[in-house]
């Protein structure tokens, strides 16, 4: 079996992996990463085809689970009844029950109200070279999320905490300090969402929290536990990604001299699908095998994970000519950012929608803005985000 070393947390490979992921598919495309302690997939082929393989999946396989800790009981809790982290039927019901409130009638109305936010955010830029990232692009999504959500706007310093505390814990060389921090805010998310949940019985409202309690699917509703599970589950995803996406390509589109029709109506829906094939913000997705499997040769066998690296995909030659060269004018082509198969991402049209309007209403109102400083991206891998963007208007 070929081998593949490239450690997650080298400073070069945090800057740029995909020099890394090039030498990977030469010798590949699906190796043994001797740094992850699994195979990995590194070409568009194998990842989409295994994204959407049922013989591999999130769930632990049950002869691998082991007790909680006691110090991440509270965050098991929540993760437990994550869609993210389950298989059918269990994933099957939930994701219908979430389909039925998460409509794309519901994102698509959600326009106006993003506009609205955008417009405050960017009236209130400052002056000077200031970092992009906290001043629009974390404040977009996440207060889009609590609208959609139902919960108070004001609370998304509370929202946007919990979030990265627990997000935290999917990193390459998480500790001890990293897991606490997750599992105190695991606690006090739940705590507020019971509460929240308890309210929106009482005194339903036109928010995604009353159409969770309301939905139905051959006659069953959603725990409480699954509905905060779920909620949490959608605040997390729905705006890590997209905060990191934002600035990804803001940084994206800045560094190469992007046209102004790249912006325009009828293209910026292209841009954004550019963006999202060029810059991911999230690079592994890891699955279980439920049975013996053979990768051209290279045996998978039951019980082990595979990573299926999304952010290699986006650059595959075999799909993309020119795969490291950013086009706008690309011709659309699937990409693997938002997942694929039955994980494929419920927040995708959100997400796209997010980044589509957020980019327009950034270039409109500073179509000078410049960067002040060469981007740098965090050490957080397997997430791929910027740790800062300074820019000046």
């Amino acid at each position: 079996m070929k081998t593949f070393l490239q450690s997650p947390r080298d400073p070069e490979f945090v800057q740029n992996p995909y020099a890394a992921y090039a030498r990977a598919r030469a010798i590949g495309p699906v190796v043994y990463w001797e740094d992850y302690g699994m195979l990995a997939a590194f070409d568009a082929a194998t990842v989409q085809a295994l994204l959407r393989d049922r013989r591999l999946g999130r769930e632990i396989p049950a002869d691998q689970r082991q007790p909680v800790p006691a110090h991440l009981t509270d965050f098991h809790a929540v993760d437990q009844h994550s869609m993210l982290e389950l298989e059918p039927p269990t994933h099957t019901r939930l994701r219908g029950l979430v389909l039925r409130a998460f409509t794309s009638r519901r994102i698509a109305a959600l326009a106006l109200e993003i506009e609205a936010i955008a417009a405050e955010l960017l009236t209130a830029l400052p002056k000077g070279p200031f970092d992009l990232i906290p001043a629009f692009c974390t404040q977009l999504p996440v207060r889009i999320i609590a609208r959609l959500l139902g919960v108070p706007e004001d609370m998304w310093p509370d929202l946007l905490r919990w979030s990265n505390a627990m997000v935290a814990i999917y990193q390459v060389g998480r500790t001890r300090k990293i897991e606490d921090a997750a599992n105190a805010a695991a606690a006090d998310f739940t705590a507020f969402l019971r509460g929240y949940v308890d309210l929106r019985r009482q005194d339903p409202r036109d928010d995604l929290i009353t159409q969770l309690i309301a939905a139905e699917q051959d006659g069953e509703r959603l725990s409480t536990d699954a509905l905060i599970g779920t909620c949490i589950l959608l605040l997390n995803a729905g705006h890590e990604a997209t905060v990191h996406a934002l600035g990804n390509g803001v940084a994206c589109l800045l560094g190469h001299d992007t046209p102004a029709d790249a912006f325009a109506a009828d293209r910026i829906a292209a841009t954004v699908e550019e963006i999202l094939r060029y810059d991911p913000p999230l690079h592994v997705f890891e699955r279980f095998a439920y049975e013996d499997i053979d990768l051209g040769g290279i045996p998978l066998a039951k019980g082990k994970k595979i990573a299926l690296v999304l952010g290699a995909a986006g650059r595959d030659p075999a799909v993309y000519p020119d795969p490291d060269r950013f086009d706008p004018t690309r011709a659309a082509t699937p990409h693997a950012a938002f997942g694929g198969g039955l994980h494929f991402c419920v927040g995708a049209p959100l997400a796209r929608l997010e980044m589509q309007i957020g980019l327009r209403a950034l270039i409109a109102h500073a179509p000078k803005l410049r960067l002040t400083q060469p981007p740098r991206f965090a050490d957080s891998y397997h997430f791929h985000k910027l740790d800062r963007l300074m820019v000046e208007c």
